[in-house]
């Protein structure tokens, strides 16, 4: 069974780009555009990490990450947030088990985050045989 990523960012550009990523590496992907919206749809999956921004309308990614870690059955799952290098996000977020930038090269970013997370291989096509 694959494994399953949850992407929340009102960027549509920044969620392709981390969706098609984790895609090519044999997640199943689903994807929200806030925090809200997020929520709903951990109410239909349990993925075995969430990747958020942390800038986003309606509920910003620190409102999201407070929901997720007060429900004892989201509390656990790693997350990585996607912010800003100005942003101080990185710094002040210490909930999080990843932090990655937006401006700089995402997906060698991501690739580590996932290798230091879930001991998933950073190279396309190496999906576990799990």
């Amino acid at each position: 069974m694959p494994r399953v990523a949850l992407v929340v960012d009102d960027s549509m550009l920044i969620r392709h780009t981390v969706c098609r990523f984790l895609e090519e590496r044999g997640f199943s992907v689903e994807s929200a555009s806030n925090g809200q919206e997020a929520l709903e749809t951990l109410k239909r999956i349990r993925p075995d990490i969430i990747i958020t921004d942390m800038q986003m309308p309606k509920m910003n990614g620190g409102e999201f990450i407070t929901a997720l870690k007060t429900h004892p059955v989201t509390a656990n799952i790693p997350v990585v947030i996607v912010a800003g290098r100005q942003s101080g996000f990185d710094e002040s977020e210490k909930r999080a088990q990843f932090a990655i930038f937006k401006d700089i090269d995402i997906e060698t970013q991501l690739a580590k985050a996932l290798e230091t997370i879930l001991n998933a291989p950073a190279v396309k096509g190496q999906a576990s045989g799990k």
